[in-house]
């Protein structure tokens, strides 16, 4: 395994609260942001042995919502960071910005931080549907947002939607589909809703009013976002991902590739060494821990033999060329058939994967029983 080239940095800070999200993430208002920055860079610092010793290919950072800093503020967690690593001159930076925070002086102060790449949160080009899913912006400010990035020079833009929202009708995703591909962007990530515990959505689940899609209209959602994105040149690469040739998201096929990355910031998480970490969460509590420490590892996890393989095989499967066999073998010294015989027996009776001499993969049906597939390749302990 190769050592880290991959960074991934962490704001959590928002102008608002989406009803759906449970990343971490606090509202920006009185929070102590200059002081955040400040400790971004002193983590940097801590790692700063290991920063060098990789030339580094790719940078995200995300959020929260890392657009809800000021231009001064995004030029620090560059500027502390880049002092530090050896980057490639072909290294992917991503930058995840809302559309109403999208002005062309932020976006020259990005250019010229060397940001090459953003991730836009648009999720529908329904006004209604976004009001009701608790967005800021309007579909008009993310076409406007979007033709201003173009028009800047940004080439490498990815969109975000999201289908089986509440009340939504597989008329009203086309019609955000269609929006989408009128934008030409080359790359697109289109993600079913998923209810998670502390967020807004889960409490109007659990009492009853979120009126949400069937499980049947969803899958025909997925299948219309599949045809439509497939239809005009952009390969589904990965389950939620679409893109034209090389424009592929570099940094999560790193992730997918069950690659080493560090992770800076509140929540943040990391793998490195063979190691998984997790910062601490609470924005006062990653300031008291870097300010005591030097970084801000809450608990850190060395992978077993079986969690490793159960990692390759989760992640992996998430990409259209699933896992390699050849790769498999060299990484772990046995072959995935004589480990799994039962398990891809089964899976492939039901249909749900394509396994050959070269690799194994979700089918097509495969795609859309995701998470039944991954658990079939669950270790007991007698592997150990």
């Amino acid at each position: 395994m190769s050592l880290a080239q991959s960074i991934y940095i962490h704001i959590p800070f928002c102008n608002h609260i989406c009803y759906y999200c449970d990343f971490n993430k606090v509202f920006i208002e009185n929070q102590p942001v200059d002081d955040y920055i400040s400790a971004l860079g002193r983590e940097y610092r801590a790692f700063a042995q290991e920063l060098g010793q990789e030339k580094i290919e790719t940078i995200y950072v995300g959020g929260g919502t890392p657009s809800s800093l000021n231009e001064a503020q995004i030029a620090d967690v560059f500027q502390s960071l880049y002092p530090l690593i050896d980057l490639s001159p072909e290294a992917e930076i991503s930058f995840e910005i809302n559309p109403n925070d999208i002005t062309a002086d932020k976006l020259a102060m990005l250019k010229a931080q060397g940001v090459n790449r953003l991730s836009i949160g648009v999720q529908t080009f329904n006004n209604e549907l976004l009001r009701k899913i608790g967005r800021k912006h309007t579909a008009e400010e993310a076409v406007a947002g979007i033709r201003l990035a173009q028009e800047m020079g940004f080439d490498n833009l990815s969109m975000d939607l999201i289908f089986a929202l509440p009340k939504q009708t597989l008329a009203d995703f086309e019609d955000s589909l269609h929006q989408a591909l009128k934008l030409d962007l080359p790359h697109y990530s289109i993600y079913s809703l998923i209810l998670e515990k502390k967020t807004v959505f889960y409490n109007l689940m659990r009492q009853g009013k979120l009126p949400l899609p069937s499980q049947d209209l969803e899958a025909e959602m997925f299948q219309v976002a599949i045809d439509a994105m497939e239809g005009a040149g952009r390969r589904h690469y990965e389950i939620s991902n679409y893109g034209l040739p090389g424009y592929e998201s570099r940094h999560n096929l790193a992730y997918w590739d069950n690659a080493e990355y560090f992770g800076f910031g509140a929540g943040a998480h990391g793998y490195l060494k063979g190691w998984r970490y997790q910062n601490h969460g609470p924005i006062q509590h990653y300031l008291e821990a870097v300010a005591d420490r030097g970084h801000a590892i809450l608990r850190k996890q060395e992978l077993s033999l079986e969690q490793r393989i159960e990692e390759e095989m989760f992640l992996g499967l998430r990409e259209a060329g699933g896992v390699s066999r050849g790769r498999f073998k060299a990484d772990f010294g046995i072959d995935l058939y004589d480990l799994y015989q039962d398990a891809i027996d089964q899976l492939l009776d039901q249909g749900l994967i394509i396994f050959d001499e070269d690799h194994i993969a979700l089918s097509h049906h495969g795609l859309f029983l995701g998470n039944e597939v991954f658990q079939a390749f669950l270790l007991s302990d007698e592997t150990d």
